[in-house]
This record gives structure tokens, sequence and C-alpha cells, in this order.
């Protein structure tokens, strides 16, 4: 690998965010917060279950962390656009929304991008 290849490589390697506390966000809702200059929600699920997308709907800027959720999807909550958490697609014809990995660590919340 070349010097230049190998910093493209590098420049775009994943890098992991602290956020913020678990106990930040509720059971059951979804809160914003900055990562590496990246506006993301994260969402804590009735279920325990962590998921974190990019903040804002990108049919008409609405804050997704206000949105409702379930184990399935998110639902924008200005115009009910819904997104499956697997993989961001919309299941209503708008555009996809970008999700990211995140994990607790120790009480922390830990976004990946």
């Amino acid at each position: 690998m070349s010097l230049t290849e190998e910093r493209s490589a590098t420049a775009h390697a994943p890098v992991e965010h602290t956020v913020g506390r678990v106990e930040d966000v509720p059971p059951g809702e979804g809160r914003a917060f900055v990562a590496g200059g990246v506006q993301v929600a994260v969402f804590r699920l009735r279920d325990g279950s962590l998921h974190a997308t990019q903040a804002a709907c990108p049919h008409a800027g609405g804050p997704l962390a206000d949105g409702q959720t379930d184990v399935d999807v998110l639902v924008c909550p200005l115009h009910l656009f819904a997104y499956r958490w697997t993989d961001g697609a919309s299941t209503s014809g708008a555009a996809p929304i970008r999700v990211y990995p995140v994990h607790e660590r120790d009480g922390a919340l830990v976004v990946t991008l």
C-alpha cells in the first residue's frame, strides 16, 4: 500500500466517540448529541437496546431524537416517515438516514462514526 493509500484508509477508519452516559437517555426515548463534530441521535429502547442515527430527518430536518420508536423502526416526529434501525432505509418512501454503531462502555454511550 502506498503512503497516499495508507493515509486515505486511515482518514476513513471508524472512530469511537463518547457522547454521554446511558442514564442521559431514558428508556423508550432519544437524545441528541455531538460525536466528533457530527450531530447524532441516540436512542435507548424499552428492551434496553441502543441505536444511533443522524440527528435530522433528511426530508425536512425534523429532530429525529424526538421521534417515536419500536424495536424495528424510528418514526420522524414531523411527517411520520419511518426508518429501519437495521439499515436506515425508509419504510415509507423517504430518503434513507444514516445509522451508526453505538454501545455502552462502563455506563458511557459510545458512538462509532
